[in-house]
């Protein structure tokens, strides 16, 4: 590993006027949301624009980011450490926009009595027109001091928003029949609102009329206009969601305010339930902020202790799930503790096993590799490290949990420490369940249903929605 270099300051009494030092800088969208964050100045002519709000199409930098950058040379190069300001004038000629390239000079005009100092400071854009300029009077370091360059901890900011695309593309979509059950609360009947005000569902509310109505009225939204059809007990509410299906009445389910167990129970009954030949399991699609991609995590809510055949349809149905959404070929990892071959534990056996059958066209649509261990499945130089040449290891984007303990866990660690959002499907069955939390937000539903429209149409036309115009989604 490459050794940072050293960096030396140049004390008061090595300073000599007319010495000079720069360092050139690009503006970010990041460094608005940060600025933002640090300063409190939530400016909407100073911020990319977010959905829902209005925002200028271009940005304008801050003047104080634009100032703070003279702070870096100073502090940093000349004199550099030890350094601390005593006043900064600043006048701003042009404004910065993300992408513009600038160069941050300063210039020892003066020395006063020790230890000042002051500077000229300049900042100019790639062009070479004057964005800002001004006087610096500083403090200068008497003593040498002699530091590593060092990276600073790296900053979470989440501002991918990967359910958007979906929502936007799914929006292009009819939108489609869903029995809501028992959406009595405002978490889950606003989840279902929402998704109807998009253009995603038509919703039919099945469940207690009054605390339905109640919940409408704690929302202020006006639900007359879809049918209510009035079912005091979950388990009657969740047969009748179910009955509809299967009479053509609608053509989607999605949880409300009732346990995922009662819904199951009803879907997945060998009589008069929504099963088909194939397995029906669970897939999460997480918006990661560290990732530049969805992360699609199976199964963490149906398939307790899948053996080895259940495991092959977990994987198909997570990889056709992946492919409706537009991904051409995922990558599955199939997660284990370690990425070696281990008899003493059973799912390193079964991952080897699946890769296989994967390359012989037993499993179809993606590239499968395991056993892998989280760290070298989504991570290019945890995978570098241990050796692993794969076309899947470091860059995984669907993950096949061991079993629904560990793929629960990771699902909710990613939730709740990495500041995830996490989207849910249930598929294999006649139509896609939408089982989100009851804990989830407007999002998460909005973006289950997106999933679930996106789902539906690879099903009945064996390929993914595109988009019938690229204007819907361009604004994303």
């Amino acid at each position: 590993m490459h050794k940072p270099a050293a960096i030396r300051n140049t004390t008061w009494a090595e300073l000599q006027v007319g010495a000079s030092a720069s360092i050139d800088r690009s503006c970010s969208v990041q460094d608005l949301f940060l600025f933002a964050h640090v300063s409190g100045n939530t400016n909407p002519l100073m911020l990319p624009g977010e959905e829902g709000k209005p925002a200028s199409p271009d940005p304008v930098a801050p003047s104080m980011w634009v100032g703070s950058l003279i702070s870096a040379v100073l502090g940093n190069i000349l004199p550099g450490t030890g350094t601390l300001y005593r006043a900064q004038t600043l006048r701003f000629h042009h404004r910065v926009h993300i992408g513009d390239k600038l160069r941050v000079t300063v210039t020892c005009r003066e020395k006063g009595n020790e230890p000042s100092a002051v500077f000229d400071t300049r900042i100019e854009d790639s062009a070479g027109n004057l964005v800002c300029d001004g006087v610096a009077e500083v403090d200068a370091p008497r003593v040498t001091t002699i530091t590593e360059a060092r990276d600073l901890p790296e900053l979470i900011v989440d501002q991918k928003d990967h359910f958007a695309h979906l929502v936007a593309l799914a929006a292009q979509l009819p939108p489609l029949v869903t029995v809501v059950v028992c959406p009595e609360d405002q978490n889950s009947l606003g989840g279902a609102v929402l998704s109807a005000r998009k253009g995603l569902i038509r919703p039919i509310f099945v469940g207690d009329a009054a605390r339905i109505r109640a919940a409408a009225d704690e929302l202020g939204a006006n639900i007359a206009d879809w049918t209510l059809i009035p079912e005091s007990d979950h388990r009657a509410a969740a047969a009748r969601a179910v009955a509809m299906v299967l009479s053509g009445e609608a053509g989607a389910i999605m949880k409300g305010a009732i346990h995922s167990d009662e819904l199951l129970a009803a879907v997945v009954k060998k009589e008069g339930g929504l099963r088909t030949l194939g397995r029906i399991s669970h897939v999460f699609a997480m918006d990661v902020p560290t990732l530049d991609e969805i992360l699609f995590i199976s199964d963490a809510a149906i398939n307790i202790a899948p053996d080895l055949l259940a495991k092959v349809e977990i994987v198909q149905n997570a990889i056709d799930l992946a492919r409706a959404c537009g991904i051409e070929q995922p990558k599955v990892g199939i997660l284990s503790a370690v990425e070696t071959i281990n008899p003493n534990i059973p799912s390193t056996l079964d991952a080897a096993i699946l890769s296989k059958m994967a390359e012989r066209g037993q499993i179809k649509g993606g590239l499968v590799d395991g056993p892998l261990a989280m760290d070298n499945a989504i991570d290019v130089e945890a995978a570098r490290t241990k050796g692993i040449a794969s076309l899947v290891a470091g860059r995984a984007n669907v993950l096949i949990a061991p079993n629904l303990e560990a793929g629960n866990m990771l699902a909710k660690e990613l939730t709740f420490v990495a500041r995830a959002e996490a989207a849910g499907l249930v598929i294999g069955a006649k139509v896609p369940v939408m089982l989100t939390s009851r804990a989830d937000n407007d999002r998460a539903r909005l973006a289950s249903c997106a999933l679930a429209l996106l789902y539906d149409y690879w099903r009945r036309e064996g390929r993914s929605f595109k988009g019938r115009a690229n204007t819907a989604l361009a604004a994303e």
